[in-house]
Formats: structure tokens, sequence, C-alpha cells
């Protein structure tokens, strides 16, 4: 990684990274289509090696905040994600921050060019979703030294301090109290794990836990489905009408048990009587689809609040101690799931 304790990049260290003169830096920066595609390709390089970020907002005082935010998700179409940012803009904002908000749709390289726009107009502080990011992302943070909270994921030993729940614990929940139920033919409903660690967590925390009672879920019965409650409707709905039925589906997230309860009912199906199925998540609605769905819930506003106070007060002192805040997840129960 970058040595935080150099002196951040300027036009002249990339020049001499690149082997040309500052003014052909700034002409890429400005105009790069003037320049040869190799030239650019080797001040590309350069660029990257060095951190450089260009200053867009050069008309700010050197020292001076310039009082915003970069928070980047990986999306912002679901109700999750909606409710971890609106609670940590209104905190930051209780202390004289705004945000800039951007999503990368799980695309890892999308991410750090979005994370590099931020610095451009060089945000005071960055909060990003997740454990998991380029190495460039870690080393970009690195050389601009910039206040950094990973929020919605908690680890103790994670790059940054991390504001969230455990997915590991949050997917071993779900499972025993599908176990205690008695259920042993158990289906599985995940996100595609791609860029997603929250996802990634979850079903080998599920998986893991079902196969140390004994069950293996069958690979008919394993199903990858992208988040979208038509998706897990279709899917579910080919699950639920194969020779042989499970009595338990475990859903990776409560979109996808919200499809596969339509799915349940499309098919004239009872839920819990003849299937039960549940979530993680606790997502507004939750609790009034019917049946109320039984799930492990991520309190997504206790996170965002948390991680708007850690990262504000890092910004507002630089040399102050950071400590990470475990948000524990809890099983609720509806009546989704019942004991067979």
């Amino acid at each position: 990684m970058v040595d935080k304790k150099n002196k951040k990049a300027d036009i002249l260290s990339v020049a001499r990274t690149a082997k040309v003169s500052a003014s052909t830096v700034s002409r890429f920066c400005n105009h790069p289509e003037l320049l040869k595609p190799e030239t650019r390709r080797g001040i590309e390089r350069a660029v990257r090696k060095e951190g450089y970020i260009r200053n867009r907002a050069a008309q700010t005082i050197h020292g001076i905040r310039s009082g915003t935010i970069g928070v980047l998700v990986p999306t912002i179409d679901h109700t999750i994600f909606a409710e971890v940012v609106q609670a940590f803009s209104d905190t930051v904002a209780e202390e004289g921050f705004t945000i800039l908000l951007a999503s990368h749709g799980y695309d890892l390289q999308r991410e750090y060019a979005l994370l590099r726009k931020f610095l451009e107009h060089r945000v005071d502080g960055i909060a990003l979703t997740g454990l998991d990011h380029d190495e460039a992302v870690f080393q970009l943070i690195d050389s601009q030294a910039v206040p950094t909270t990973l929020m919605w994921n908690y680890a103790e030993d994670s790059a940054y301090p991390s504001v969230g729940a455990s997915n590991e614990l949050a997917g071993t929940m779900i499972a025993r109290h599908v176990l205690n139920m008695g259920h042993r033919d158990i289906a599985c409903m995940f996100a595609p794990t791609d860029g997603n660690d929250r996802a990634k967590a979850r079903s080998a925390a599920i998986l893991n836990t079902l196969a140390g009672a004994g069950v293996t879920v069958r690979d008919a019965w394993k199903r990858t489905t992208i988040y979208s409650i038509s998706a897990s409707k279709k899917d579910a709905t080919t699950l639920f009408s194969g020779p042989r039925r499970p009595t338990a589906l475990i859903c990776g997230n409560d979109i996808l048990a919200t499809g596969a309860i339509y799915a349940a009912t499309s098919l004239g199906l009872a839920v819990p009587d003849e299937v039960s199925i549940v979530g993680i998540g606790d997502f507004k609605g939750s609790s009034d689809i019917e049946p109320a769905l039984t799930t492990v819930r991520l309190p997504a506003r206790r996170i965002g609040r948390s991680a708007g106070v850690d990262l504000a007060a890092a910004i507002k002192n630089p040399g102050a101690p950071r400590h990470g805040q475990h948000c524990a997840p809890e099983l609720v129960l509806r009546r989704s799931s019942r004991r067979i």
C-alpha cells in the first residue's frame, strides 16, 4: 500500500513517473483526446501508481473542509440500503455534512471509478458498503489519507473501522431456527455472490450450519436468484412444482423470501402449513406481507446512525482513536415458519 506519511501526489510526481512534461499531464486531465494512445496509457499507469487525484474543487482553500461525505452503495433499488443511507444522511447532517451518493451495481471496478470521482470533488470522508473491495480502492484511500468507514458488515479485523452486523451470524441464526423447527428437507435461495460479500457470508453460514446438523441441500434445491421479487417468484414456482417439495425454504434476504411466498400462494400452497419460508433483513414490509415473514433483523437504521457518528467524528478529530461497532442481528419470529 501507499505510505500514508508520503506527500500526496501532484502533477509533477505523475509527470516524473510517466516521463513526460507537467503540461502533458495537464493536457491528459483536460483534453485526453489530444494525446497519442500510448501516451495516455503511460500517464494512466502513473496516475494509478501515484494515487493522484485531480482537484476539481481547486477553489477550496487548503485545509478547509468541503462539508461533503461520499457514500457508495451496491444499489439504491432496495429498501434496506435506502434505510441505511437515510439514517446515515440524517446523522451526518446534524454534524454539518451533506452526502454525495452513488451506486456501483455490485461492480468493484465501477466502485473504484466512482471513488475517484468522489475524491476529485475533495470529499471529507468515504463510507463504503461491505468489507471486500478491490485492492486499488484501498490503495487510493490510503494515498489520500481520507477518513473511511465500512458500513453494513462488521468484522473486528476489517481494513478500516466497520459498523454493521455479522452476516455469518445472521445466516447461522436463520439456519438454526429452521433446524430447530424440525425441518430436514430444506431448500435454499441465495443472491449472486460476485461482488457481494454479504450474500457470500450468509450462504456459506447457512450451508455450513445445515451440514453441521447432517443436512445436505440437494443440488436441485439450491437456487441462485437476483434481487428481484419477480425472479424469486419464478424460481420458487419451479422449485415448489418439482416431483418432491421441500418443507422449508431459506432465502438469503427478504426480497427473495417475499417472491417465494407469492409463488407458494399462486400454486395454492399454504405457508407455513405446507412449506415454511424465511428470510434475512427485516426490510420494510416484511411484517406486512401475508403471512408475515420470519426473518433475521439487520438493524439498518442503527447501522446508518452509528456509521454516521463514527465518520463525522473521524473527520472532525483526525487523531482520535476509532473503533468499529457490531450491531447484532436479531431473530424475528412471525407466521411464515412453523414446527413440523
